[in-house]
């Protein structure tokens, strides 16, 4: 069992999570999917298909968005980035069940990895599956870029951090220094654990989630082929908007292996 569930305070979890209901109705080249939880709950990601044979980033949102809010984004990942996108919903987010916690994100995240990869068999989409998460939703893709990472082509991470612990101290939350402690530590060796080859983005003035936090991930990530790319005069929610080339031309170096 993972120290996450330290956090799984009342106080903690609702400044940390902003869940919010909403579904739009599916445009061309995408599709939903129900992914049921270990306990019953009903968990739903969006599949946004660029291509059959394109490589499939699975992707994991900050805490203040939900699937929908990528209906107009996914396209630049199949036209600039050459990947289809699926986004997967926190519990209570979307069209989502249950509450959102961080316990149930680690636990969520295994069902969707599995519930995608069957999808993608299914279909006889044939590119790669990368792991993908952005701010809250770093926490989810660490460890699945930890346990799955030979069912894995690579992680990308986009304003995230090694620990939430960290973040939660920023926020002015208290914690028993062993909790912390014990956390920060299974963080970062899951962080070292991990070999895939990683891609780490991050906007030079964001003053949500520090510069310094990616660099330190960067710097502890097992990976032998890694790379920091930091977006100019972007903050923690512009990067693809203040350097949407240098985005997705990092994106779509990765994921060509160059």
């Amino acid at each position: 069992m993972s120290h996450y569930h330290f956090l799984d305070r009342p106080t903690i979890l609702q400044n940390a999570f902003y869940p919010r209901r909403g579904l739009t109705p599916c445009g061309d080249n995408a599709f939903d999917l129900t992914v049921p939880a270990s306990d019953n709950i009903s968990l739903h990601c969006r599949f946004y298909i660029g291509g059959s044979d394109f490589p499939t980033i699975l992707y994991f949102h900050g805490n203040g968005e939900i699937v929908s809010d990528y209906d107009g984004i996914a396209p630049l990942y199949h036209d600039k980035g050459g990947a289809n996108l699926v986004v997967t919903e926190f519990r209570g987010y979307g069209a989502a069940g249950g509450t959102p916690t961080f316990s149930a994100m680690l636990e969520d995240a295994r069902s969707y990895f599995a519930a995608v990869k069957d999808e993608l068999a299914r279909r006889n989409y044939s590119g790669e599956l990368y792991i993908m998460g952005r701010s809250l939703g770093s926490v989810a893709a660490l460890e699945l870029a930890n346990v799955f990472e030979k069912e894995s082509k690579g992680l990308i991470v986009e304003s995230g951090f090694v620990s939430a612990t960290r973040i939660a101290r920023r926020l002015g939350f208290t914690m028993p220094p062993e909790e912390i402690d014990l956390l920060e530590e299974e963080c970062r060796v899951k962080v070292k654990g991990i070999t895939i080859p990683a891609l780490v983005m991050h906007g030079e003035m964001d003053n949500i989630v520090p510069l310094k936090e990616a660099e330190t991930l960067h710097a502890l990530l097992g990976s032998e082929k890694k790379e920091l790319v930091i977006i100019p005069w972007a903050d923690h929610n512009s990067l693809i908007f203040e350097g949407e080339e240098e985005y997705f031309s990092a994106v779509r170096r990765f994921i060509s292996g160059k």
